[in-house]
């Protein structure tokens, strides 16, 4: 089955969410109204809705990783990623983990960068050489 993928979540500052998710990563604004808006997040539709309080749960980490077990993300051609990269790093954006290769050598080898939205959702980006490998077990 093939789909686009759906996302929703809360946030306190629609006008600051929307700064950072149109004007910022570039995403197109769909749907909206007062309390929420929907964006374009590479192809895959993303709502976030205004809400009066919000409560940011602890990270959870995976005991062998420093990657957080709650995030999300996209997963870009090369030439994207490194064009966002490249963007971010020249805009002094804070990343939450460096842009890197990760997998150096086993199956699922990528380059992989985290930044944090104004409510600190930690977003991966990340690419691989070639996109058959997403899946790819051995």
């Amino acid at each position: 089955m093939n789909g686009t993928f759906h996302l929703a979540f809360a946030t306190t500052d629609l006008k600051r969410i929307k700064a950072f998710y149109g004007k910022f990563l570039g995403c197109k604004e769909g749907r909206s109204a007062e309390g929420w808006v929907d964006y374009d997040f590479f192809g895959h539709q993303l709502t976030i809705q205004e809400v009066p309080v919000t409560y940011r749960t602890a990270r959870i980490y995976n005991p062998h990783s420093t990657i957080p077990s709650n995030h999300w993300g996209i997963v870009l051609s090369m030439d994207d990623w490194t064009k966002l990269r490249d963007k971010l790093q020249k805009l002094g954006h804070p990343f939450f983990i460096e842009p890197q290769t990760v997998m150096k050598g086993q199956v699922g080898e990528q380059v992989s960068m985290f930044i944090e939205d104004p409510d600190g959702h930690a977003i991966e980006f990340k690419a691989f050489e070639r996109a058959a490998d997403l899946f790819r077990k051995e």
